[in-house]
Parts: C-alpha cells; sequence; structure tokens
C-alpha cells in the first residue's frame, strides 16, 4: 500500500512539475531578469565600432569606412572613456582635413559617435536599453527554440505606431515593427532583433522610405546585463536618393 501510494505520489509531482513548464510565462519571466540585472557592478571593457555607409548610385556613389574604438570603466566615481593616442591622432588629421575641404571623408569622427558616452550606454547597460524598446511593443507570443546550441524560448513583440511619439506618427504612413528575444529558463536575454519598415510623406512632397534591424547579443557581468555584440543595418529611399549603412558594435571585458 506504501509503494502504491508513494508511486501515485510521485506520479501526481511529475505531472505538476509538466504542467508548470507548459504554462511558464516567458514574458515574466524576461521582465524579472530585466530587474535582476540592472545593476553596478564594475565593468571595464573595451568597445569597437566598424562602420559603413554607402550614398547614391552610378558614378554618383560614395562608400566610406570608419573604425573607432574606446576604453570604457563604470564604477561608483563614474563612467571614464578612454581615447588612445593613435585615435586621437587620426582625428587630429581628420579634422584638419575638414578645415582644408568642407567634403572631405572623416571616417573616424563618423565612427567616433558610435561610442560616445551616449551611444555607450545601451551597451554596457543593456536591461535598460532592452526595456525602453518593449515598452514600445505588444508581447504576442512565445515558444521554444535554440540558441546557439543552448534550449531558449522566443518571445516575440509587436511594435505599434500608436506608442510612438506624435513627432513620430506625424510623418508616418505604414509601420511595421517586430522584437524578437530569446530568453534562457530564468528569463535572462540572449539576444534580441529589432525590425522595422516604415514608409511615409513628408512636407506633402517628399516620399521616403527607411528600414533598419538591430541584432543584440547579450552577457553578464555579476549583476549587469551588457550587450557584447550589437549589429545594425539600415537602407533608405528619398528625394531621389538611396543609402545604405552597418554599424557593428563589439564590447570586450577586461579585468580590473
Amino acid at each position: 500500500m506504501f509503494n502504491r501510494n508513494k508511486l501515485l505520489l510521485s506520479t501526481f509531482a511529475i505531472g505538476m512539475c509538466a504542467t508548470t513548464l507548459a504554462h511558464a510565462d516567458g514574458l515574466a519571466d524576461l521582465k524579472t531578469a530585466l530587474t535582476r540585472l540592472q545593476g553596478q557592478t564594475p565593468l571595464k571593457a573595451v568597445v569597437e565600432a566598424k562602420t559603413w555607409n554607402r550614398q547614391g548610385e552610378g558614378k554618383d556613389q560614395e562608400e566610406t569606412h570608419g573604425l573607432a574604438s574606446v576604453s570604457v570603466e563604470e564604477s561608483p566615481r563614474g563612467l571614464h572613456v578612454l581615447y588612445s593616442k593613435d585615435m586621437l591622432a587620426k582625428l587630429e588629421v581628420e579634422e584638419r582635413q575638414r578645415e582644408k575641404d568642407k567634403k572631405a571623408k572623416t571616417p573616424t569622427l563618423s565612427a567616433l559617435n558610435e561610442v560616445n558616452s551616449s551611444a555607450l550606454r545601451p551597451m554596457i547597460s543593456a536591461a535598460g536599453s532592452l526595456s525602453r524598446s518593449l515598452e514600445k511593443a505588444n508581447f504576442k507570443s512565445e515558444k521554444l527554440d535554440v540558441f546557439n546550441g543552448k534550449p531558449a524560448r522566443l518571445l516575440n513583440f509587436e511594435m505599434s505606431m500608436d506608442k510612438l511619439s506624435e513627432r513620430e506618427r506625424k510623418y508616418l504612413k505604414k509601420f511595421d515593427g517586430q522584437i524578437d528575444v530569446w530568453i534562457a529558463a530564468d528569463g535572462t536575454p540572449f539576444a534580441s532583433r529589432i525590425t522595422q519598415a516604415v514608409s511615409g510623406r513628408a512636407y506633402v512632397v517628399i516620399s521616403f522610405e527607411m528600414k533598419n534591424e538591430e541584432e543584440w547579443i547579450y552577457g553578464t557581468v555579476g549583476d549587469r546585463l551588457v550587450a557584447l555584440k550589437k549589429e545594425s543595418k539600415n537602407s533608405g529611399a528619398g528625394m531621389g536618393e538611396k543609402s545604405e549603412g552597418k554599424v557593428t558594435k563589439t564590447l570586450q571585458i577586461q579585468a580590473f
């Protein structure tokens, strides 16, 4: 009798566990993880940005490549961004070239915009950045998936035009935005992808189309979520011009 009751209890426990897993709330787990990972663990890293841009078509086409890197340290004392002497020398050369020729290419200066303090915040404090993106979207679905060979849950969100600012909505005719987030069993984000496609008209006669895609790979440093890699792609057309670009940023953790 005892063995039979033990078997029934075991079967009941297994069933309850399966039911719990089947009804797991990935969205709640993600929100809990993002709250947990907005910590202040000291961080030291090197952030590198590679940029590529192409404008125009045919013989009028122009293409530029840029590269910039900085050392970053955030601690209770604040955020410190260090530029190497080599980087400063390149900036000096480009600034002098631009003084002589306003049309001179300045790829290092352009890439530097991708590693200034404002652009670095989403890399070193990724939980807040992802949370703000999700505030502009509505949860749609959850399914089992795999990320880099690891079991994962894939959450899909649809971005709503209603959640854009009035200024953003003013010129948009069509808007399609999606956010995919891959999370671990405890809700910690592995990666995310944001895609947007918009079209509209400005000043009555100027029509435009734009597409943007961002792919993020995350990691953790103590209680802090960081972006180990961010790749952004964009393309657009308007006023008879076409352009496209790509920015790849990587973050390498350093020992104190």
